[in-house]
């Protein structure tokens, strides 16, 4: 069953045509989802949630960091929970959104010598989680956060973005 309505908005130019990243967001997401569902036993409503990414740029995400969060620089993802929610807590019909900065993935891509698509899917699923309330704040909550990351992507047949 569909856990998730993907809503995708590419509001940046130098992003993959929309039909590739509604592709790639579907198959990160709904791992990730199913992921969650099977190993931490997160509940799901009966109906898909909706969640949306947008495409960005450092510019726009630069905007919003500083509107949202008071930093005044672009940032790789942005997250915004439609909701409160806590881990395992159950989710309503809107989950949030992901906001994605193309020129911050690619250059973190490359400084860690990862391609742009294994780093923006780690991304998402980053992103992912803390729409599910997890973060990485303090040290218990951002081991069990990495942790989480490092299984979903290695169920997508991705190494560990946090070795080494």
């Amino acid at each position: 069953m569909q856990k998730l309505d993907i809503q995708i908005a590419v509001e940046a130019e130098g992003w993959a045509g929309e039909d590739e990243l509604e592709h790639l967001a579907g198959r990160v997401l709904e791992a990730a989802a199913e992921y969650l569902r099977r190993e931490e036993d997160q509940p799901f409503p009966g109906m898909p949630i909706e969640v949306s990414l947008v495409f960005s740029d450092d510019e726009q995400v630069r905007a919003i960091n500083a509107e949202w969060r008071g930093q005044d620089k672009p940032t790789n993802v942005l997250s915004f929970p439609a909701f409160p929610l806590v881990p395992g807590g159950k989710p309503g019909p809107m989950l949030g959104d992901i906001i994605v900065a193309r020129e911050t993935v690619e250059r973190e891509a490359a400084e860690l010598d990862k391609s742009f698509t294994d780093h923006l899917t780690h991304l998402m699923v980053h992103g992912f989680l803390h729409l599910f309330g997890y973060d990485h704040m303090v040290v218990e909550e951002a081991e069990r956060m990495e942790s989480l990351e490092t299984r979903i992507l290695a169920s997508l047949g991705l190494s560990d973005p946090y070795a080494g």
